[in-house]
């Protein structure tokens, strides 16, 4: 670390209606001997940059690096980095990390709550409650399922994670097979369609890509069995809307629980809010209010890295 009297700027951020306090009491937690210093306007951010050896937000202006002199890290609050100017980072020497992991646990439930809720018919259930209707309906057993889990960057491992205990079968679906992962089988994306094949639930983990997007069309949805249950919470464009509404239309699958969707915010006069089988909700499987915790435990660990190694290099999450 410098001489400096500001050791890790923090930058203006706030998520899911949790303001920056949390982080910067997680830090100081952490990282008691720290000086921490949060940046509440455009004015004192630029300052700060002109001091710390780390910054944390969700982005730092290029304009702003010529005068970060002692800048050696930014930890970016978002598991993705496409919308930093990553090529003046590098240039400058500053090395970036991201959130990745950060939301496993909780997108993680999201989808496992989806999946039990298409299994043992708690749509139905509430759907019948608001009526005052007591009649029996068809369930399912989750136990001997094949779930198929598309990208298995840290939410895709998760999700497999939770699902061991459900006596499942699990197919891991990523770019690079190679890499393996913790399921019961790895396809590669060229073997999309034997995962949709076999398989009673379909999650989407994976990132927006060219290889990823409009993965979900019409060819793939008859591919997929006509019980099976498609779960999106990768991103919208990777499913082709219009498909999935004629796939709806057509029972060509049993339903679908949307965390993300293309457009976004869904048009109040979408088909997709009229069908019975699906379960929307409004990019919320990210809210967790452990956010700031888990994003201070890394941004802490590589904090120790670089006292124990002198090093800003092979840090947790970097992604430069």
């Amino acid at each position: 670390m410098t001489d400096s009297d500001v050791d890790i700027a923090v930058l203006r951020q706030k998520i899911h209606g949790m303001s920056a306090d949390g982080y910067i009491d997680a830090l100081r937690e952490r990282l008691p001997e720290k000086n921490i210093v949060y940046g509440q306007t455009p004015a004192e951010e630029r300052e700060l940059l002109k001091e710390a050896e780390i910054a944390a937000g969700f982005n730092v202006p290029a304009k702003l690096l010529d005068d970060a002199e002692n800048l050696q890290l930014f930890a970016c609050s978002f598991a993705g980095t496409g919308h930093l100017p990553m090529d003046a980072l590098e240039e400058h020497g500053v090395a970036v990390t991201n959130a990745s992991g950060v939301h496993g646990p909780n997108i993680a439930e999201h989808v496992l709550g989806a999946i039990l809720s298409f299994t043992r018919g708690f749509h139905t259930a509430w759907r019948q409650k608001e009526r005052t209707e007591w009649r029996s309906f068809e369930t399912h057993e989750l136990q001997g399922s094949t779930v198929s889990v598309v990208g298995l960057g840290a939410i895709g491992q998760t999700v497999l994670d939770r699902l061991d205990a459900f006596g499942v079968h699990t197919v891991g679906v990523r770019y690079s097979p190679e890499k393996g992962g913790p399921a019961d089988e790895i396809l590669g994306f060229d073997e999309l369609h034997e995962a949709l094949a076999v398989s009673d639930y379909v999650v989407i983990a994976a990132p927006l890509t060219d290889a990823t997007e409009g993965m979900f069309d019409a060819n793939a949805f008859k591919t997929m069995k006509p019980e099976s249950v498609l779960v999106n919470i990768g991103r919208g464009p990777i499913v082709d809307t219009d498909d999935l509404v004629s796939a709806l239309k057509g029972n060509a699958i049993r339903g679908a629980a949307l965390d993300v969707t293309d457009p976004e915010p869904l048009p109040s006069d979408h088909d997709l809010w009229t069908f019975d089988n699906v379960l929307i909700t409004p990019h919320n499987a990210g809210h967790t209010p452990n956010y700031w915790e888990r994003l201070a435990d890394i941004l802490a660990r590589n904090v120790e890295q670089v006292e124990e190694t002198g090093s800003y290099e092979d840090l947790e999450n970097q992604v430069n």
